[in-house]
């Protein structure tokens, strides 16, 4: 893969992608906060088997920002529209990591759509509502507390206070590390993102969907991948030994050929 990305355009803006190897095409998705470089060496592993697309997703790597905050629907259409315009005619094989597994998900529950894809494998995949741990309930009233008296003041001012206490280190350690990192519409669309729970989409699903996860994910734990196998109808999980959420860095080999295995 060359490090000058090609750019497609979608609603007036850049989205950059990387293409390598020769065969069916296969659509790779990275997950939040990386970029198509991580994906790299898997596509390349792949690369006398199916020609990769690796998209870099708004906010993400060499593509620009979405203009406003966008929610899974608009990565979909995102992704859905880069499909339509490259391979028109053709069904495509898609492979997706962590985030990419949310717009996947919202993708092939709408049957208007999901028939444009075939073959899909999924790893250390987001999405579904996780099991939270008291400290995360804790961290969660004690921002609605802090938000409470500026509920009651007039617009204008309400507005003013809460981006001022949005940018206190009191409210940023309530947040996820991944949400103190962020400013500006990657923020908002994050807090968009991951409060979108993908559970019921799952029973609309009829692809072949191989879970492929590393049996040490802490980002998305295995018990996550049991759940979205249990609520697919063609779902299968596989798991990696001494693996964790970028299985597909800690066990490369091992990784590629299953892959392989299920996308020949």
């Amino acid at each position: 893969m060359s490090n000058n990305p090609s750019f497609f355009r979608y609603g007036g803006q850049n989205v950059a992608f990387y293409k390598v190897g020769a065969g069916k095409p296969l659509i790779i998705l990275h997950g939040w906060g990386s970029s198509s470089d991580v994906m790299l060496p898997l596509a390349e592993s792949l690369s006398d088997v199916r020609e990769s697309h690796l998209i870099d997703l708004p906010g993400f790597g060499r593509s620009e920002d979405p203009p406003t905050p966008w929610e899974i629907r608009d990565y979909a259409d995102m992704v859905l529209a880069f499909t339509d315009e490259k391979f028109p005619n053709q069904k495509v094989d898609l492979l997706v990591h962590s985030f990419g597994a949310r717009v996947v998900l919202k993708i092939l529950s709408d049957s208007a759509v999901s028939n444009k894809f075939d073959n899909i494998l999924i790893t250390g995949g987001a999405g579904l509502k996780p099991k939270r741990s008291p400290s995360y309930y804790f961290k969660k009233y004690t921002a609605k507390t802090l938000k409470l008296p500026f509920l009651f003041l007039p617009k204008p001012l309400r507005e003013k206070g809460l981006n001022k206490l949005r940018e206190t280190s009191l409210w940023k350690s309530l947040g996820s590390s991944d949400y103190q990192k962020l400013t500006g519409v990657m923020r908002q669309t994050f807090v968009k993102s991951v409060t979108e729970y993908l559970d019921s989409t799952l029973p609309s699903i009829n692809h072949n969907v191989l879970l492929l996860w590393g049996e040490d994910d802490g980002a998305t734990p295995l018990d996550q991948a049991k759940r979205m196998e249990k609520g697919l109808k063609n779902g299968a999980l596989v798991t990696i030994e001494n693996a964790g959420h970028y299985a597909f860095l800690d066990q490369p080999a091992q990784f590629s050929a299953i892959a392989r295995a299920f996308f020949e």
